[in-house]
């Protein structure tokens, strides 16, 4: 077994490009959703999903028999992913699609037997994505992260809807 690398090691290894210097924490984001997206996928197709599909299956978890446009504002995806990951689903058996009986415009989705036999799989998937994730952090520091990066998202939203109403 090797010692573990020192700090100063990895630091080095790990270094920002020039461009990136005056966007640090962008760029540390930037690349921690890499890693953790990555992680992520590789547990996913495992499961024979793509990513994204769990949130929508989560979603249906919770309240099945949304209609898509209520998926759609959920998960918060634009309606052409949306829309592509509902019916590669559905022809995977994992979810029907129906008018709605009040507005045959709108979809409803449902899941089959199949789609709920994937709650307990993708709960485990979470909760060993977490795991990892946050092995070599205390307590304090998880609940730290968690409220910086709920900061940092406000700000995003604030700003994108501070820019629409400008522009």
């Amino acid at each position: 077994m090797t010692a573990p690398e020192p700090q100063t090691q990895i630091q080095a290894r790990i270094q920002t490009p020039s461009t990136a210097r005056n966007g640090r924490l962008s760029y540390a984001v930037f690349q921690l959703a890499r890693a953790h997206r990555g992680y992520g996928a590789a547990m996913l197709r495992d499961m024979e999903l793509h990513p994204g599909q769990e949130l929508l299956l989560m979603q249906l978890f919770d309240r099945d028999g949304q209609t898509q446009s209520e998926l759609l504002e959920s998960v918060g995806l634009d309606h052409s992913t949306v829309s592509k990951s509902l019916r590669r689903m559905q022809d995977a058996g994992l979810l029907t699609r129906e008018p709605a009986e009040h507005d045959r415009r709108a979809m409803v989705v449902r899941l089959t037997d199949k789609g709920r036999a994937m709650e307990k799989p993708i709960a485990a998937m979470w909760e060993t994505l977490e795991e990892n994730s946050v092995r070599d952090l205390a307590a304090d520091e998880i609940e730290a992260f968690i409220g910086i990066a709920h900061k940092i998202e406000r700000a995003l939203k604030d700003r994108r809807r501070t820019a629409g109403e400008e522009g």
